[in-house]
């Protein structure tokens, strides 16, 4: 028996009252046998979709025809999202994806034959709490083993999204997976390709947003997953690198991205930190001593990356930040920095983007050598950075004294010239701040303009527009 919450017993008794059947199933029962918190309670019953909208809305509860042609339909009671479903069987993917052919069922036994995880096929029976599991799913997740229900070529032919989902359950919870469903895997991935790109892109992102990352995509390489999905992240492996480097791109990327992980990083950082050095294979090359060098693969790299998130349906704002970040993560400081230096540093990243931008360096310097960085790694910019912030000095043209309309008021003529000397005053700020104040910024641009603006000086009396 499992522990029911009061609010599945109460809705339980709507089916009760009517004669019907319900019971809790999916994830919900997984977790709660895995001594996790139960979400999303979704839940199997005899009644068909007419007969449960028919109960619900007496009542008085709303009823949303979600998923009325496979027998499923959405109830809200008590505040709370209920997926109902009737026990049902499955046949005919010819998609690689959905059913052709669906019955229902008339037992919850039949209706769990159709599941894909021995861990997803257990049944709680509402409201007493007894466990119905026809195929021993207990065991596994006590066993911390991922199996398939019957035939795993069966399952993963049926529904090509299942392998995928099955190295994402194993990176989520640190499980293993069955060998004979494992090895189904690679003579499935036809039809793992049937599927559309924003269900396979959610299942990377919970492979992403997993403790250790490096479990799924190493389960993805072993099974031809990543060449399937990830092409540009598979040929990574056996890139040797240079210097203080112990791993190839594939293993230090990575560790990268566990890193990332362990640090609880932003979801952009994963995926920049599992993608900074893709350009590396590309851009591959040996120098006259026989070493390999990389030189611009954070470039090559950006754009790879770029193309594998367009590919995959991510919002322009995920796309953006990760190749900008992908793009600045070779920046190399040192001590001999001018504060200007660190003006354009921050101007160039975007005072946006620089905690996730450290983030990633400590990520990259981390899958190294697979060693924290010393404790003082990067602290000395982020020290004078911090500095120049707190001093709010001049970072962009609006930080500037003067605007547009001052250099129209004395004679500059809109257009892009007008744009050239509002940058070069910037510049010219950027190195001595002391510069930003009006009269000053008007006698650089009249000295700019020449003999033909003369007017633009201290000695001149700027009109307001």
């Amino acid at each position: 028996m499992l522990f029911i919450p009061r609010i599945l017993k109460d809705i339980a008794l709507i089916f009760t009252a009517s004669g019907k059947q319900s019971f809790l199933v999916g994830g919900a029962v997984r977790d709660m046998l895995r001594g996790e918190q139960a979400h999303d309670f979704d839940l199997a019953t005899d009644a068909t979709p007419e007969e449960v909208s028919a109960m619900f809305r007496a009542k008085g509860r709303a009823i949303i025809p979600t998923g009325i042609k496979h027998g499923t339909v959405t109830a809200h009671f008590k505040g709370e999202a209920f997926e109902i479903t009737t026990f049902r069987t499955e046949a005919d993917y010819h998609d690689g994806r959905h059913p052709e052919k669906v019955a229902y069922a008339a037992t919850i036994e039949e209706d769990l034959s159709r599941r894909d995880f021995t861990m997803n096929a257990i049944a709680v029976e509402l409201p007493k709490g007894r466990v119905v599991d026809p195929f021993n799913g207990r065991v596994d997740i006590q066993n911390r083993i991922i199996r398939c229900v019957g035939s795993p070529l069966e399952r993963f032919g049926e529904d090509g999204l299942r392998s995928l989902r099955c190295v994402r359950f194993a990176s989520q919870f640190g499980f293993s997976v069955d060998k004979e469903t494992l090895a189904a895997i690679p003579r499935t991935l036809s039809i793992t390709a049937k599927v559309a790109a924003e269900r396979k892109r959610d299942e990377l992102d919970k492979i992403a947003g997993s403790e250790k990352p490096s479990t799924g995509f190493l389960l993805m390489e072993q099974t031809g997953l990543l060449h399937e999905l990830l092409p540009e992240l598979a040929v990574c492996r056996n890139v040797e690198q240079k210097g203080g480097h112990r791993f190839d791109v594939l293993d230090h990327s990575l560790l990268a991205c566990d890193f990332a992980a362990k640090k609880g990083s932003p979801h952009e950082v994963r995926l920049a930190a599992l993608f900074h050095d893709i350009g590396k294979p590309v851009v591959c090359a040996m120098n006259e001593f026989g070493v390999r060098t990389f030189y611009r693969h954070e470039r090559e790299g950006a754009a790879l990356a770029k193309n594998i998130l367009s590919r995959f349906r991510y919002s322009k704002s995920v796309i953006d930040a990760v190749v900008h970040l992908i793009e600045e993560h070779m920046f190399q400081y040192g001590e001999d920095w001018s504060d200007a230096a660190v003006r354009r540093f921050i101007i160039r990243v975007g005072e946006a983007h620089l905690t996730n931008l450290y983030m990633l360096r400590h990520a990259d310097a981390f899958a190294t050598a697979g060693e924290p960085p010393r404790p003082d790694f990067l602290i000395p910019l982020m020290d004078r950075v911090d500095r120049v912030l707190k001093e709010k000095e001049a970072l962009s043209l609006k930080d500037l004294a003067i605007s547009g309309k001052d250099l129209i008021a004395l004679g500059v003529k809109p257009g892009p010239r007008l744009g050239v000397i509002l940058n070069e005053l910037l510049e010219a700020v950027l190195d001595d701040p002391e510069l930003n104040a009006k009269e000053k910024l008007l006698e650089i641009a009249g000295k700019m303009e020449g003999g033909a603006q003369r007017s633009l000086t201290p000695s001149a009396s700027p009109q307001k527009m």
